[in-house]
């Protein structure tokens, strides 16, 4: 017997999704996810709109259906990801920043429930009714705590929708905040003691999970209970290991970037193997051949090297209103390599000077010509 479909969730600011920076995965790529209800005839479980035989094809891409690749990473993470949701259990992504961890959420919550923007941004100042509920203080006032008066946060829609919860960077929040989602990942219930009778407890229809993410630069910040860590399971998503597929991700992602940008090309495939291989040489702390080298203390990751190419794109666009050039990415390359640790740029210095200039063609010559360009 399979589930009854839920009535899609429309995202807010659908209508206008063309005029959205960032538009939500449900909206971006709602074609592929009506086809892929329409046509899907497998076991879903419940609450579920997709089965997830569908929502594995969605995040892994089906070219034959026309269906893109949407996360690059190891088909059984994306397994175990969907039978941990499945039963009920709360699901950590933890992983180096920029490696995909919130896309991934965000991707499985558009496929699972139609709605990825039921959000918590985790911080020093999160707050509680931040993540369950608070008050319209002149309804409170007139008529008490009544359902009407109630401000709904994103845990509490998630519970009452059959939806999933996406919680960003958990660990930056104080135990007692994170603490909080302990009877709703548990009980599946969240207690409303304002109020009085049915009212006062809500009780998670299904299809309710939450999803966490959690950098491994953050995770001594404001370390997770026992308690917490055991209604989580955890998995580890790892940056690219091959380069290939890191170069014709950050192409992908940077084309579509450039797009919305009106730049109407990527950067070459001569200044994108820089890009690449810096990134992937600075992360490491080696290089490509295994020589060992000083590591930035910034994460060099694949997200960062997207942002990098798109700003090269657009430097060279409507600045230099010519094809991109090493020059614009050691221009560019500043404001992603150097944070707040002044050590970084003379460990980028060094790597000009000890990596760069042994590198064969033109364009390693003109990467390396162009090191005056740092600060």
């Amino acid at each position: 017997m399979t589930t009854p479909k839920k009535k899609p969730v429309s995202s807010a600011g659908e209508a206008e999704k063309s005029h959205a920076q960032r538009p939500p995965a449900e909206v971006v790529y709602a074609e592929e996810l009506d086809g892929l209800r329409e046509a899907d005839s497998a076991p879903r479980p419940p609450g579920w709109r997709l089965s997830p035989m569908a929502v594995r094809t969605f995040i892994l891409g089906d070219p034959a259906r026309g269906i893109r690749r949407k996360f690059v990473g190891n088909p059984s993470l994306v397994d175990r990801a969907m039978v941990a949701l499945a039963t009920n259990r709360g699901l950590m992504f933890v992983g180096e920043p920029g490696t995909a961890k919130s896309l991934l959420s965000e991707l499985l919550a558009a496929a699972i429930c139609g709605r990825s923007t039921l959000t918590i941004q985790g911080g020093a100042g999160t707050t509680d009714d931040q993540i369950k509920y608070s008050w319209n203080y002149a309804l409170l006032l007139a008529e008490g705590p009544t359902p009407r008066a109630l401000v709904p946060a994103p845990l509490h829609t998630a519970m009452k929708e059959g939806a999933i919860v996406r919680f960003e960077e958990i660990t930056r929040c104080p135990l007692e905040i994170q603490d909080s989602l302990l009877a709703s990942l548990s009980d599946r219930v969240l207690a409303i003691p304002e109020m009085e009778g049915a009212n006062g407890m809500l009780f998670a229809e299904e299809g309710f999970n939450v999803i966490a993410t959690a950098n491994t630069r953050d995770l001594g910040v404001n370390e997770m209970s026992a308690a917490l860590k055991r209604r989580f399971n955890f998995e580890t998503v790892f940056p690219i290991s091959d380069f290939n597929v890191e170069m014709e991700l950050v192409r992908e992602e940077s084309k579509r970037l450039l797009a919305r940008s009106g730049v109407p090309h990527v950067p070459g495939p001569d200044v994108l193997e820089l890009l690449v291989t810096t990134f992937r040489e600075l992360r490491a702390g080696q290089t490509v051949d295994g020589k060992a080298m000083d590591r930035l203390s910034v994460p060099m990751s694949t997200a960062e090297a997207v942002s990098v190419a798109h700003a090269v794109g657009v430097r060279s666009h409507f600045l230099g209103q010519r094809e991109a050039s090493p020059a614009d990415l050691v221009e560019c390359l500043i404001g992603a390599a150097i944070k707040t640790d002044s050590e970084d740029l003379a460990r980028l210095r060094r790597y000009f000077e000890q990596r760069v200039s042994k590198g064969s063609g033109p364009h390693w010559r003109a990467y390396y010509e162009a090191r005056h360009l740092l600060p």
